[in-house]
C-alpha cells in the first residue's frame, strides 16, 4: 500500500452502515457507523428504506473522514462492500422504487417448492453452477417473485441491482456489479459470471436486461459526482472502485488468504472457510462459494444467523442492560456465572427466516430452547445463547472438512473474549482475532489499494492486513465438558431437523 495519502472503505450490512478511513500502512485510524432499520412487514420478508441507507452511506463517510483528522482531498479512493445478493430495484433515473430486498428475505421459497416439485434435482443443478446452496434471498429468486407478485413494477423498472451496486449508482452515477456477486445470484462460479442457463431456469430470460454489466472488482469505475462530494464532503472525482460482497471483502481485509488457516465471520450471519485457487465443489450441495478477484474462491459453510441470536437474546432476556455502556460486560458477568453446558439447556442457533444450510440445508429449521426448568434463569438462557452459536460453528467446520489447527476469527463477536476463548475450547484450535473493527471496510480499502496499482494482486494486498492479533489458545481442561454439552445439543439439533 501507498506510505501517502489514505483510503476509505465502506461496509453496508443490513443492521448498520460502516465506513473506515485508512492509512498508507493498511493501519484503521477513524471508523465511522450509522444503524439501520430492517423492515419486516410481512413473514419471510426482511427490506431496507434505499433512502435511508443511502443517508446512513453520506453520513458514515463524511463522519470517518472528519474523525480521522485529514484533507479530505488525502483520500485517494473510496472501497465499497456490502450485504449481498437480494434485489434493488430502480428506475430508468436510478431511483428506487421500492424497498431493497435483502439477503435473509425468503419469501421466494414457495417459488422454489415449485421448482423441486417440477424437478427433484434442481437444486443440485444449481449447485452445480454456482457451488452454493440456493437461498431464498439470491437475486433470481427474489426476481422470479416480483414478476409473478409486482409486474407492474418489474415493467416500470430498468436495473435490478444488490446494495452494493445501488450504493455506487448513487456515488458515481454508474450500473455495474462485480463477479462475487454476478456468480451467487446464482451464477457460474467457474466461469465466475453469470449463466443464462440460470436465468432460463428461473423464466428470467425477460428480465435478463434488468441485471446489470459485470466488472472486476479492482477496478476504478468512476469519480464522486458533484452532488454525492458536497454530501460526503470528498472531492467531486475522487474515484470509487466497482467493490465486491462483504463476504469476499471481510475476507481480504482479515488477512484470509493464508490457505493453511480458516477464516470465520463471527457477524450477523455466521460462516467460515478456506481460500482456494480453483472452484471447490466438495461436499456436494452444502455451503457457498465465493469468486474473489483474481482467480481465487472462498469455500464457505453457513449457518446463516450469527450474533442476530444474541442481539435477540439480549433484548428479550437482558433489556434492562440495553444502551447501557457497560451491557455486554454484565451479560459476560452472567454467562460467566454459569457452568459449562449451561445446566443442560441447549439453544439451536437458528434464528434466521432462511433457516440454515450447514451442517445440513434445512430452510425451515428455527431457533430454539431445550432443557428448561425452572431452576433456570436469564444466565443460563444466555449462556446457552453463547454455546449454541460456538457449537454452529463447530458443525460449520466439519461439514467443510478443516483439518488445521488455527481459525482466524472476525465480526462482531470475535470482540468478545468469553466468546472467542469458548470457540477456542469447543473446537480446540487456535483461534487468531486480527486487530482492528471494520474488516469488511479494510477488505474494501485493500480492493481500492490494488485498483490504484499498490498491490501486485488480492493476495499480496490480502496478507498485508494479517499483522497483530490477539491469540485464544485452547484449554485442554474444558475440552471434555464442552464435548458433553455438544452431544446434547447435536441430539436436539438432529430432533429438529428430522421433525421438519
Amino acid at each position: 500500500m501507498s506510505k501517502t495519502g489514505f483510503l476509505l472503505g465502506v461496509d453496508a450490512g443490513t443492521s448498520r452502515c460502516k465506513a473506515a478511513v485508512f492509512d498508507g500502512e493498511g493501519r484503521e485510524i477513524a471508523t465511522a457507523s450509522r444503524p439501520t432499520t430492517l423492515h419486516r412487514r410481512h413473514p419471510g420478508w426482511s427490506e431496507l428504506d434505499p433512502e435511508e441507507s443511502w443517508d446512513a452511506a453520506v453520513t458514515v463517510i463524511r463522519e470517518a473522514v472528519e474523525k480521522a483528522g485529514i484533507d479530505p482531498a488525502s483520500i485517494r479512493a473510496v472501497g465499497l462492500s456490502a450485504a449481498m445478493v437480494g434485489a434493488w430495484v430502480l428506475d430508468a433515473s436510478g431511483d428506487p422504487l421500492r424497498h431493497g430486498i435483502v439477503w435473509e428475505d425468503s419469501r421466494s421459497q414457495p417459488i422454489l417448492d415449485e421448482m423441486r416439485d417440477r424437478d427433484p434435482a434442481v437444486m443440485s443443478r444449481i449447485f452445480q453452477s454456482s457451488g452454493s446452496v440456493l437461498q431464498q434471498g439470491c437475486t433470481l429468486p427474489v426476481l422470479a417473485w416480483l414478476k409473478r407478485h409486482e409486474p407492474e413494477l418489474i415493467r416500470r423498472a430498468a436495473h435490478v441491482v444488490s446494495y452494493k451496486d445501488f450504493l455506487r449508482f448513487r456515488l458515481t452515477g454508474l450500473i455495474a456489479t462485480d463477479r462475487s456477486e454476478a456468480s451467487v445470484i446464482p451464477g457460474n462460479a467457474r466461469t465466475r459470471s453469470r449463466s443464462d442457463e440460470m436465468i432460463e431456469l428461473f423464466g428470467l430470460g425477460d428480465c435478463a436486461h434488468l441485471l446489470p454489466p459485470i466488472r472486476d472488482s479492482e477496478e476504478i469505475i468512476g469519480g464522486l459526482l458533484p452532488k454525492t462530494a458536497i454530501l460526503t464532503g470528498l472531492p467531486e472525482g475522487t474515484p470509487v472502485t466497482v467493490g465486491a460482497g462483504d463476504v469476499v471483502s471481510t475476507v481480504i481485509g482479515a488477512g484470509g488468504f493464508d490457505t493453511d488457516i480458516a477464516t470465520a465471520v463471527l457477524g450477523t450471519t455466521c460462516l467460515v472457510g478456506t481460500c482456494h485457487d480453483e472452484p471447490v465443489f466438495e461436499p456436494g450441495d452444502l455451503g457457498l462459494l465465493f469468486s474473489m478477484p483474481g482467480d481465487f474462491w472462498y469455500r464457505a459453510m453457513v449457518n446463516v444467523a450469527g450474533t442476530l441470536n444474541l442481539d435477540w437474546a439480549i433484548g428479550v432476556f437482558a433489556s434492562d442492560l440495553q444502551g447501557k455502556e457497560d451491557c455486554y460486560q454484565q451479560v459476560t458477568s452472567l454467562v460467566e456465572s454459569v457452568a459449562i453446558g449451561a445446566g443442560g439447556v441447549s439453544f439451536l442457533p437458528y434464528l434466521s427466516e432462511s433457516g440454515i444450510i450447514a451442517p445440513v440445508v434445512a430452510p425451515d429449521a428455527r431457533a430454539q430452547f431445550s432443557g428448561l426448568s425452572p431452576v433456570h434463569g436469564r444466565a443460563h438462557m444466555l449462556r446457552a445463547v453463547y454455546e449454541g452459536v460456538a457449537f454452529a460453528l463447530y458443525d460449520l467446520v466439519s461439514a467443510l472438512g478443516f483439518e488445521g489447527r488455527q481459525i482466524r476469527l472476525t465480526g462482531g463477536g470475535s470482540q468478545s473474549p468469553v466468546w472467542c476463548q469458548m470457540i477456542a475450547d469447543m473446537l480446540q484450535m487456535e483461534v487468531i482475532v486480527p486487530t482492528g473493527t471494520e474488516f469488511g471496510a479494510r477488505g474494501a480499502a485493500l480492493i481500492a489499494a490494488m485498483a490504484l496499482g499498490d498491490f501486485s494482486g488480492v493476495h499480496a494486498a490480502s496478507m498485508s492486513a494479517a499483522g497483530e492479533v490477539s491469540h485464544y489458545r485452547p484449554a485442554g481442561e474444558t475440552a471434555a465438558a464442552y464435548r458433553e454439552a455438544y452431544g446434547l445439543y447435536a441430539k436436539r439439533r438432529n430432533a429438529l431437523i428430522s421433525s421438519l
